[in-house]
């Protein structure tokens, strides 16, 4: 059952779900979502969850309306607290980050790719806060960051996270980050600051994650270190 909704951009919504049958999950993973029709139409979408395993009971699913999607209009126009909704998971396993893998973090989200990255975040401040962790985020803009409370928040008081924005559209009058789509330079510049080899999370559009992942290994990260995971379309 719903019980939250939460705006987190002007087309994203958290929406936290109460399961009568809560399973654990790692953070990384997602849930299948179905919607049946009168008629019998069914539409089924996958959505990372946004919220730590330690969070029992509940989860949180953060979707990105897609104005011509079967899905995402529908939870953004008609769901509201309280309503039922069909779900199937935990479901994911190779982009998936547990505690005691340890590591650096690398996490390179691309617009809504920012989701499951932001569990694997929420569960390192829970359960192994000495973890160091960079994000890098690339969005169209400050109004398009997804979380941007949160991470400010998340920032203040954890010494090893870092976070980094670069916005490839529109940005505020006094900005001095970034302002290009994520590049091998841009990669460079953050591995130099985490010191040792890390281990990489890249999540967003299909375009976003190839061109990230191969600059990453450009940069010197090995394969096998540099996990992806592709969304739908959204703009990074």
């Amino acid at each position: 059952m719903v019980t939250r909704i939460i705006a987190e951009t002007y087309r994203a919504k958290t929406f936290s779900i109460d399961l009568p049958e809560w399973t654990p999950f790692r953070a990384g993973q997602h849930y299948d979502v179905r919607l049946t029709a009168p008629d019998g139409y069914q539409a089924q979408r996958s959505y990372s969850i946004a919220s730590a395993p330690e969070t029992r009971g509940s989860i949180d699913l953060t979707i990105e309306e897609i104005p011509d999607g079967e899905v995402s209009p529908y939870f953004h126009n008609v769901v509201e607290p309280g309503d039922r909704i069909e779900l199937r998971g935990p479901i994911g396993g190779p982009f998936t980050w547990d505690a005691v893998d340890g590591e650096p973090l690398l996490l390179l989200a691309g617009g809504s790719g920012i989701v499951p990255l932001m569990s694997i975040i929420r569960h390192k401040l829970a359960a192994a806060p000495d973890v160091r962790a960079m994000l890098l985020y690339s969005a169209r803009s400050m109004e398009d960051v997804i979380y941007r409370e949160a991470l400010a928040d998340a920032v203040d008081g954890a010494p090893n996270l870092s976070v980094m924005f670069t916005l490839t559209r529109r940005k505020p009058a006094s900005w001095e980050g970034h302002s290009r789509r994520i590049d091998r330079a841009m990669l460079e510049e953050v591995l130099g600051k985490l010191g040792e080899p890390p281990l990489s999370y890249v999540c967003g559009p299909t375009p976003f994650v190839e061109t990230v992942a191969d600059a990453l290994v450009e940069a010197g990260v090995l394969p096998e270190r540099v996990r992806t995971e592709r969304f739908g379309p959204s703009g990074s």
